[in-house]
């Protein structure tokens, strides 16, 4: 007889790129999401909910490549020859929203939304393909108001997380002064806004490395270029001197206040009219956060803030953590930016074909809980149930009464419902679930109107520090009447 072919089963392996996440961490970024959505709604932003699908034509940026486009995205054509996607962020579909329910939506329209999104990108240390956004977004209002009170509003949400002033930032810049620069440096011709765009990108890239580079890294590729420690050699702009130290000084146009930054950005880019927009809209920003009583300990004008260069259109800002982890080298690092946002005007025009301004800000959950782990400011893990341990199969409505009554008066529990045969397995069950507490009855406790209330944690205590006898003598088991269990439980949790 043939022998049957052997039955093929899957690996249980997760999926390069994605993890699993388990009770302790669910819990901990569901109570981040609350605050954080706590404080949105503080300030008037109503909650959405979009399909984590969207088509690729309303992604925008993807658009259908020659077989696939799959492009940043994970894609794939229905039978109708549509192309559908999962989404890659939250603000694209709030861009189709708008359009969409526009006519029966207030305008502004203030909302939020939380959830996952996914990206096709190749995943690396702490890079993941789905990750959790936290968004907020005015949509409807070209007034720099909007745009300075979702500064306020990040500010806040910092502070709600338990990340004091001082150890956080968040900077502001505006794309209309860095326009401006480009513009002064001869990168820029308004008259035709894509001419020198290949000299524009590289220049628009390395200021964004300047905290990696420093200053003469930045210089290096606005010039010929540079060569990393690993020899890897970077092609730059090839820009003249003089059109280097108009980009170099916009970097380090910060000044000591606010005014100062203000007063150095005038005389870079004043002179142009998109530049003069940019610093104007600054300083109303600062004007108006200032009122609020977010001070340069909360809030910094930066010009070396560069974000989304291809789609914001005016004020950019980021929240930076500015404590210090170690990294995985070992070496102490800052862990750097956890949220961002800006201006946005285009997005919604291309759905209407009508202007339509918007603001917004998206916080990174997953990376800010990765930071305020590092710095061992996560709170402690939640306990898990009172397990209620089966000391006779036949008695299971007995357990099952204590379980209900426990969870009727608002104490967590369970009963045991594994094979009750070794009660060591239901003690190691009830460790693993990192039980407070459990509790043993068993049918001479029954007849007699007590249970045994076993302490796990200061068992677990006694396990480290005590003596033999002592832990034989079990001190932190305690024999109570069955009807003070509710209240010695109670009693004993609110410790």
């Amino acid at each position: 007889m043939p022998k049957e072919p052997k039955t093929r089963r899957p690996k249980a392996e997760t999926p390069k790129g994605f993890r699993d996440t388990f009770g302790a961490e669910v819990t901990e970024r569901t109570a981040m999401l609350s605050r954080i959505a706590e404080v949105y709604r503080h300030y008037g932003f109503e909650a959405l909910e979009t399909s984590a699908v969207e088509t690729v034509e309303a992604l925008g940026k993807f658009l259908p490549d020659v077989d696939r486009p799959n492009e940043g995205v994970f894609a794939w054509q229905e039978e109708d020859r549509d192309w559908l996607a999962l989404r890659y962020d939250l603000t694209a579909p709030l861009a189709r929203v708008y359009a969409q329910h526009r006519a029966s939506l207030p305008t502004p329209y203030r909302r939020y939304a939380m959830g996952p999104v996914w990206r096709n990108e190749k995943p690396g240390p702490g890079r993941f393909r789905q990750f959790y956004q936290c968004d907020a977004d005015t949509v409807g209002t070209p007034t720099v108001a909007a745009d300075a009170e979702i500064c306020g509003m990040l500010c806040d949400a910092m502070e709600t997380l338990g990340i004091a002033r001082g150890d956080y930032l968040v900077k502001i810049n505006n794309r209309k002064v860095l326009n401006g620069v480009m513009e002064a440096a001869g990168v820029l011709d308004p008259a035709d806004p894509d001419r020198f765009a290949h000299e524009r990108g590289i220049v628009l890239r390395a200021i964004d490395k300047l905290d990696r580079l420093g200053p003469q890294g930045v210089k290096a590729l606005l010039g010929e270029g540079r060569k990393d420690e690993s020899g890897d050699y970077t092609k730059g702009a090839k820009l003249s001197e003089d059109q280097v130290q108009v980009v170099l000084g916009f970097i380090e146009a910060r000044g000591a206040t606010g005014p100062d930054t203000l007063r150095n950005l005038t005389a870079l880019c004043g002179q142009t009219q998109i530049g003069a927009a940019g610093v104007s809209e600054l300083s109303q920003m600062a004007e108006l956060l200032d009122a609020g009583g977010y001070g340069a300990d909360r809030i910094l004008l930066d010009p070396a803030t560069v974000r989304g260069l291809g789609y914001y259109t005016g004020p950019v800002f980021e929240a930076e953590l500015t404590f210090e982890i170690l990294g995985e080298d070992g070496k102490p690092r800052q862990f750097g930016s956890v949220a961002g946002g800006g201006r946005y005007d285009d997005l919604v025009k291309r759905f209407t074909g009508e202007a339509v301004p918007a603001t917004g800000v998206s916080i990174g959950v997953d990376r800010l809980l990765a930071a305020l782990r590092a710095k061992g400011r996560t709170q402690a893990e939640e306990p898990g149930p009172v397990v209620v341990t089966v000391m006779d199969r036949d008695r299971m409505a007995d357990t099952f009464a204590i379980v209900a009554e426990l969870r009727q008066a608002g104490i967590r529990a369970e009963a045991y419902l594994g094979n009750p045969k070794q009660f060591g397995a239901q003690m190691k069950y009830a460790d693993r679930r990192r039980a407070p507490f459990a509790i043993i009855e068993g049918s001479d406790e029954k007849a007699r109107g007590v249970v045994q209330v076993k302490d796990l944690i200061a068992g677990a205590q006694a396990a480290q520090t005590a003596s033999l006898e002592e832990w034989k003598d079990r001190p932190a088991q305690q024999e109570i009447a069955r009807t003070d269990l509710v209240a010695h439980l109670k009693a004993l949790l609110a410790k």
